[in-house]
């Protein structure tokens, strides 16, 4: 298969909770994979008990590059493009007011850096970020941003021409929560154990009915590489929280599958398509 996939997040742990399955098959089929971090999650809290201490929080930055190499290679990424941008924290905290933060930075700066990747790497698919509607964090946003921008701007020979030679990206999709997905397993963890940590999320009405195109991706065997990949981000990830909260055996019988939302295709950006990478992979 020569099938290139570029992933583009906003921190470290975000290729880790977002498709990463997903690309872990893909990489076992054959696919190279570039993953492009955008900050160095500088701001986030540290939300594993275990690592909460002085040592971590002074030199926090430090420890999630060393997570991010580690789940990194999980997955089965063969490269980690850092933008260097500081973490922006959640919305309304002082970290969205520093000069430096991501959030604060020229969108035409950041696009034209991620253009000069992707017109170097080639990808024929990009895995960017959807409207982030109910985490709204202001990084995940502009990740959004650049997601609906990237495919025209490294196709056009006018825009960034210091950036290399134009390539065309085929698709550009975003890994998404569908309401499908969380009730499923909110049933399934009601039906064995009484209780689900879905109940909030849909409380909240996360992932409600959205008209999106969406695509379905089977992930049989490998939903446990993705977590061992999420549980090496240790500063960020309780293992004995939310996340691991449904058993591998109970996703990949009920929903063995991670969502997308199709955010572009070139020449036909709104045409059905029967399975996502469908005529790429063949």
């Amino acid at each position: 298969m020569s099938l290139t996939i570029l992933a583009l997040h906003a921190h470290p742990d975000d290729e880790s909770s977002k498709a990463a399955a997903t690309v872990a098959r893909l990489v076992d089929e054959g696919a190279r994979a570039v993953l492009v971090t955008a900050t160095g999650g500088e701001a986030g809290d540290i939300l594993n008990p275990e690592m909460d201490v002085p040592e971590v929080a002074q030199h926090l930055a430090e420890v999630r590059a060393g997570e991010l190499e580690e789940a990194a290679r999980i997955i089965g990424f063969d490269e980690i493009v850092m933008l260097g941008y500081r973490d922006s924290g959640m919305p309304d905290s002082p970290d969205n007011g520093r000069d430096d933060a991501f959030c604060n930075q020229p969108i035409e700066e950041v696009l034209e850096r991620v253009v000069e990747v992707v017109r170097r790497v080639r990808p024929d698919v990009v895995l960017g970020y959807d409207d982030h509607e109910f985490y709204p964090h202001p990084d995940h946003l502009r990740i959004h941003e650049i997601s609906l921008e990237i495919a025209a701007a490294a196709a056009d020979a006018d825009r960034f021409p210091e950036a290399g030679e134009p390539w065309q990206v085929d698709e550009v999709y975003a890994p998404v929560f569908t309401r499908e997905r969380i009730l499923a397993l909110h049933t399934a963890m009601l039906e064995s154990t009484g209780e689900s940590p879905f109940a909030v999320w849909l409380e909240r009405g996360v992932g409600g009915d959205v008209e999106r195109t969406t695509f379905k991706f089977d992930v049989t065997g490998y939903v446990d590489r993705g977590r061992k990949a999420l549980a090496a981000h240790r500063t960020q990830v309780d293992p004995r929280g939310f996340w691991f909260a449904v058993p591998t055996s109970v996703v990949e019988s009920v929903y063995p599958w991670e969502d997308f939302e199709l955010l572009y295709r070139n020449g036909s950006p709104n045409s059905g398509r029967d399975s996502l990478f469908a005529g790429i992979r063949e």
